[in-house]
C-alpha cells in the first residue's frame, strides 16, 4: 500500500534539520488519518487479511521501531548538546526487527550500526532487560554500559548473544560465517557448544558494504562450503537502502547480484512494511535453521535523516529526492497497518509515540549523570588481561597423560624421550601433545592436513586427530582468520596456520580490528581465544624472494592486545606453545607464534657436524613465562639483544668477537615480540658497556627500535648502542635477498665500530 504524507510541511526547504522533518511528518500523518478501521483484532488474531503477522506481534515490532526511532532523535538532539557521542542512526532500517523476533536469542548475531529495531526486538527474549536504558548508557559513552564499558557505541549484549562489533565496513562477515560453521563443526567433535546446537549466525550489512573485499571473501566461503554439501547455518541480512553514505547503488544490483549466486539461498523480504516482509523474513530464518545452509536476506529498507548527524544530504541530494525518501519511512507504514487494523487509535498511536520519546529522553539524561571513563586503566582494563599464576598452572597442567600416550603410542616414544631434534620436528611434537591436552582445539589452513603444511610441520596431525580436527581451507587469508574467531566464539581453542608471514597483511584486519579488538569493545565480556602459527622472516636459501621471506615485523608491533612470540629453537618453541595455548584459555588471548622458516631444519650451530642447534623435547610440566628470555653467556663487555634467525647469528659472530677484541659477551634472545619486556631488557643491559641490537627486520618501526627505545627510557640512553638491521626494502630473489639482511659480518663489524671508537 502506498503511503501518501498528507499537506508536506513548509518547513521542507534547504538548511531545515531532516529529522525535526521526519518526526513532525509521523504525527501529522496520524493526526491526518481519515480511513476505515476494522474491529481490533484480539492478540493472536491476524491484523491484516493474509498476513502472517498477528496482533500482539505486530505491536510489539511496532513499539520496537519506535524505540530505535526516538533513539536517533534523542541522539541528534543531545549530540549537540555533549550528552551523546554518536549519530549513525537506524532510521528507515526499523523492519530488521522482524528478523530479531522470528529468531532467538541464542542465534549469536554480528550487527551493522543500523540495527536499533533489531536490539529493542531482540530484548524482548529476556525477562528484566531495558533496551532503552542500555542503549541509552551506550550513546552517553558511560562506564555503565553493559555492552562496552562506555568504550564505544556499539549494539551488543552478552545474554542476547550479540557480540560488538566495530565500525569497519563489512568486516565482520567471515567471523559470522566462521561461527555458522563452528556450530556445526562443536557437534561433531563432540565439544560442548555454549548455545543450542540448532542455532544458527545472523550477520547484518548494508548494500553498500556487499561491494566489500571483506564481504565478498564470506560470500564466496559460504558458496564454497555450501558446495561441498557443508553444514554452515549463516543467515546474511543485506539491509538495501540504496545508497552508501552518499553513493547510490545501481537500481536492481543487490538482487542480480546474489539472486543467481550458487550457494546462497535468496530470499527478498520488504523491511518497510511489517505486514508484507514477515512472511518473507520467516520464510528465510526457517530455511537457513532447517536447510543449515548460507542463506541471503534481501531486506528493502530506507535512510532517513542522513547516514550520520554530520551529513546534511540536502547540500548534495535534490530536495524532491528527499521527500520521497521520506514519504517511504517504515514507521508511516505501520502506523497505518495499525490504525487500519482497529489494534490501535490515532490517539493510541500518537501517546505510544510520544511516551516512547519522554522515555528515551529520561534514559539519555539518566545515562548523562552515569559515570564515565575517567582513569586510563579502567580504559584498558580489558584489552589485554592476564593472569600470570592461572597461565602457569594451565601450562603447566599434566593430567592428560593416558592421552598423551594414545597419540605417541608408548612410553619409549614420548618425545621427551627421544634424542636432540631441531625446530620443525619439536614444533609438530608440541602441536600433537597440545591436541591430546586440549580435545577442543582445531588446526586448519591452506595444506597442512595430509601433506603436513609447506615445511611439513603439521605432518600426522590429521591421521591422528582426523579430518574434523585438522583439515584445509579454501587459499584465504580472511577465512582462516573468519573461521578462528568463529571456532573462538563457541568456546573452542583453533590454531590456525598462515602460510607466510607476507600473507598476513592480506587479512591484517580480521586480526587488528576484529579478533584482537573483542575483548576491548565488548568489555571482555567475548573473546576470540587462538593461537595463529606463521612462518615467515629471511635467510632462506635457493628458495623465496619476497613473499616467501618476508621479515616485516611491523604490521603486528601496533595491533593493540595482541601477544607475538617467535622461537630460535625447539625446546623453547615447545614450552611457548604451551603457554601460549594457556593464555588462550585463561585469558581469551590473541597470539602469533612466528616460527623462522629457515631454522626449522638447522641442526648446526659454529660448524657443519656439531649438531648444536639440536634440541630435547621439554617434559610436560616445563613452560615458558610469558616475557622471558633466553641468556648465553655471563659477559658483561657486549651485549647482542636479538631474536629468531639473530640468536645463531649472533651467537657465532659473539665467538669472533671474543677471539678479536677479547670481550667478554652475552647474547640476549628476547623470544617474545609484542608486547616487548622493557624491564627484563634494561635489567639486562644495566651492567653492559656496549650494546649490539640484532633486528632481522626492517630499520623502520621494526623490534630493534623498541629495544633502543627501551633501553633510554630505563635510563641506559649514555651506554653506546649499534643497531645491525635490515634495509626498509621488498626482499629480492636469490642471493640477493642476503644484501638486504643483516649478517654475521655486520654483527663484527659493528663491533670492531665500538673498538675503532675507543682506540680513537
Amino acid at each position: 500500500m502506498a503511503i501518501a504524507v498528507p499537506n508536506p510541511i513548509p518547513a521542507r526547504m534547504k538548511g531545515v534539520n531532516r529529522a525535526e522533518i521526519c518526526d513532525v511528518n509521523f504525527t501529522e500523518f496520524v493526526k491526518a488519518w481519515d480511513g476505515r478501521a476494522d474491529a481490533r483484532p484480539a492478540p493472536h488474531e491476524s491484523i491484516l487479511e493474509g498476513s502472517a503477522l498477528d496482533a500482539q506481534g505486530f505491536r510489539d515490532l511496532f513499539e520496537s521501531q519506535l524505540i530505535s526511532r526516538h533513539l536517533d532523535l534523542m541522539a541528534r538532539v543531545l549530540r549537540v548538546q555533549n550528552k551523546v557521542f554518536y549519530t549513525i542512526g537506524s532510521s528507515g532500517h526499523e523492519g530488521n526487527a522482524m528478523v530479531a523476533r522470528l529468531t532467538r536469542h541464542t542465534d549469536p548475531a554480528f550487527l551493522h550500526y543500523r540495527s536499533g529495531g533489531f536490539m529493542a526486538e531482540r530484548f524482548r527474549k529476556l525477562p528484566g532487560m531495558d533496551p532503552v536504558m542500555d542503549s541509552a548508557l551506550s550513546f552517553a559513552a558511560s562506564k555503565d554500559d553493559p555492552a562496552s564499558g562506555g568504550r564505544h557505541k556499539v549494539w551488543g549484549s552478552k545474554p542476547l548473544w550479540v557480540l560488538p562489533q566495530t565500525s569497519t565496513i563489512a568486516s565482520h562477515l567471515p567471523k559470522a560465517l566462521g561461527t555458522a560453521i563452528a556450530i556445526e563443526t562443536g557437534r561433531r567433535i563432540g565439544h560442548a557448544l555454549p548455545i543450542p546446537e540448532d542455532s544458527i549466525a545472523i550477520c547484518s550489512f548494508g548494500d553498500a558494504s556487499s561491494n566489500h573485499a571483506t564481504a565478498q571473501t564470506a560470500f564466496n566461503a559460504a558458496a564454497w562450503t555450501a558446495y561441498q554439501k557443508l553444514p554452515a547455518p549463516v543467515l546474511f541480512v543485506c539491509e538495501d537502502n540504496g545508497i552508501g553514505i552518499s553513493v547510490k547503488t545501481p537500481t536492481g544490483w543487490i538482487a542480480n547480484r546474489f539472486r543467481q549466486m550458487p550457494g546462497l539461498d535468496y530470499f527478498f523480504a520488504d523491511g518497510l512494511d511489517l505486514a508484507q516482509g514477515y512472511v518473507e523474513v520467516q520464510r528465510a530464518v526457517e530455511n537457513c535453521r532447517r536447510s543449515r545452509r548460507p542463506t541471503f536476506l534481501h531486506l528493502k529498507t530506507t535512510r532517513i535523516m542522513g547516514h550520520a548527524g554530520t551529513d546534511f544530504e540536502i547540500e548534495w541530494r535534490p530536495i524532491e529526492e528527499l521527500c520521497a525518501v521520506e514519504a517511504s519511512d517504515p514507521l508511516l507504514r505501520s502506523a497505518a497497518i495499525a490504525l487500519e487494523s482497529g489494534l490501535m487509535s490515532k490517539d493510541e498511536v500518537l501517546h505510544l509515540y510520544e511516551a516512547t520519546r519522554a522515555r528515551c529522553f529520561a534514559a539519555a539524561e539518566e545515562a548523562d549523570r552515569r559515570p564515565k571513563l575517567e582513569r586510563l586503566e579502567d580504559v584498558i582494563a580489558p584489552l589485554a588481561p592476564y593472569s600470570p599464576e592461572k597461565v602457569q598452572a594451565e601450562a603447566t597442567r599434566t593430567d592428560y597423560a593416558e592421552r598423551r600416550l594414545a597419540v605417541f603410542g608408548s612410553e619409549t616414544r614420548l618425545p621427551e624421550t627421544q634424542a636432540p631434534r631441531h625446530l620443525a620436528i619439536q614444533i609438530n611434537n608440541a602441536l600433537h601433545d597440545l591436541f591430546a591436552k586440549y580435545p577442543e582445539t582445531l588446526l586448519f589452513g591452506e595444506d597442512v592436513a595430509q601433506k603436513g603444511g609447506v615445511y611439513t610441520v603439521t605432518k600426522g596431525l590429521h591421521k591422528a586427530f582426523g579430518p574434523r580436527r585438522v583439515f584445509n581451507t579454501l587459499l584465504d587469508e580472511t577465512t582462516i582468520f573468519g573461521l578462528a574467531q568463529g571456532f573462538a566464539s563457541m568456546g573452542m581453542l583453533p590454531v590456525p596456520e598462515i602460510q607466510y608471514l607476507a600473507y598476513f597483511h592480506n587479512a591484517g584486519d580480521q586480526i587488528r580490528g576484529e579478533a584482537s579488538s573483542l575483548q576491548f569493545f565488548s568489555n571482555d565480556q567475548f573473546r576470540n581465544p587462538m593461537v595463529v602459527r606463521m612462518a615467515g622472516l629471511g635467510y632462506q636459501r635457493g628458495f623465496g624472494g619476497h613473499f616467501h621471506n618476508d621479515n616485516s615485523i611491523t604490521a603486528l608491533r601496533d595491533i593493540p592486545g595482541l601477544i607475538v612470540g617467535c622461537a630460535s629453537r625447539g625446546d623453547d618453541a615447545a614450552t611457548m606453545l604451551r603457554t601460549l595455548m594457556a593464555l588462550s584459555k585463561v585469558d581469551g588471548r590473541v597470539s602469533i607464534f612466528l616460527e623462522p622458516i629457515a631454522l626449522y631444519m638447522a641442526k648446526d650451530l659454529y660448524q657443519p657436524g656439531d649438531g648444536l642447534w639440536l634440541t630435547p623435547f621439554p617434559a610436560p610440566g616445563e613452560a615458558m613465562t610469558l616475557g622471558e628470555g633466553r641468556v648465553y653467556g655471563e659477559g658483561d663487555d657486549l651485549l647482542i639483544v636479538t631474536y629468531g634467525n639473530g640468536v645463531p647469528m649472533s651467537l657465532r659472530a659473539a665467538r669472533r668477537i671474543e677471539q678479536q677484541h677479547g670481550w667478554k659477551t652475552r647474547v640476549v634472545d628476547l623470544r617474545w615480540l609484542v608486547p616487548l619486556n622493557d624491564a627484563y631488557i634494561v635489567e639486562q643491559a644495566r651492567s653492559a658497556r656496549r650494546i649490539i641490537v640484532v633486528d632481522e627486520g626492517r630499520r623502520s618501526a621494526g623490534v630493534g627500535e623498541g629495544v633502543i627505545t627501551a633501553l633510554v627510557e630505563g635510563g641506559l640512553g649514555s651506554t653506546p648502542v649499534e643497531r645491525v638491521v635490515g634495509v626498509d626494502t621488498y626482499t629480492p630473489l636469490a642471493g640477493a635477498a642476503f644484501l638486504v639482511i643483516p649478517g654475521e659480518d655486520d654483527i663484527v663489524g659493528a663491533a670492531a665500530k665500538f673498538a675503532a671508537s675507543a682506540t680513537g
